[in-house]
């Protein structure tokens, strides 16, 4: 069965990304021990890449010429208009994500489908009721300001721990399972 599932690091202080969109503070960790290892586990799982426009062209922008998610379709939703790198499967998408839940289902083929981000997009995907888990790796770094992890309308239900283990003796990453989240 397939799971929506927001996989993603943050600093300390509940933030993704500073707000002019520098990762810097998390590229730092890149070759840090555990780090590859963890992220090729959780990609042998992924079928489907759901990301919002920003986070798309971040990508473009910081990535050049090497579209990251070759063999995975993957739908880009936001409200400008884009040009798909050469050879991606990308679909872009404006509206309700709740619109598009069963497509996204049906585009990972029995795989999880990958909520990338950025946060108001998978806040979107939260109150759709379309998040099952989210996998946060924190970051051993507080940057004051940013974007946020998961900026929700008010308190979610309590989430359920399924699993914490330490990378590189810097960072955690910590499983969730959202409650009421999507019944298929």
């Amino acid at each position: 069965m397939s799971a929506f599932q927001y996989y993603v690091a943050s600093s300390l202080d509940g933030f993704i990304a500073t707000a002019d969109d520098d990762l810097g503070w998390l590229l730092q960790f890149d070759s840090t021990e555990g780090v590859g290892e963890g992220y090729k586990e959780f990609m042998s799982g992924v079928g489907c890449v759901v990301m919002g426009g920003q986070t798309y062209r971040w990508l473009l922008r910081h990535e050049p010429g090497k579209w990251p998610y070759p063999d995975l379709p993957c739908w880009i939703f936001t409200h400008r208009e884009y040009s798909a790198p050469e050879g991606a499967d990308v679909t872009f998408v404006r509206g309700d994500v709740a619109e598009f839940g069963q497509d996204l289902i049906d585009s990972a083929a029995g795989r999880n489908v990958w909520l990338v981000g950025g946060g108001d997009l998978v806040a979107q995907f939260a109150r759709a009721r379309l998040l099952d888990e989210i996998i946060v790796t924190l970051i051993p770094v507080a940057l004051g300001s940013g974007k946020q992890l998961l900026p929700v309308d008010g308190p979610t239900a309590p989430l359920e721990l399924l699993s914490s283990r330490t990378i590189g003796g810097a960072a955690v990453e910590l499983r969730y399972r959202v409650p009421g989240g999507a019944e298929r």
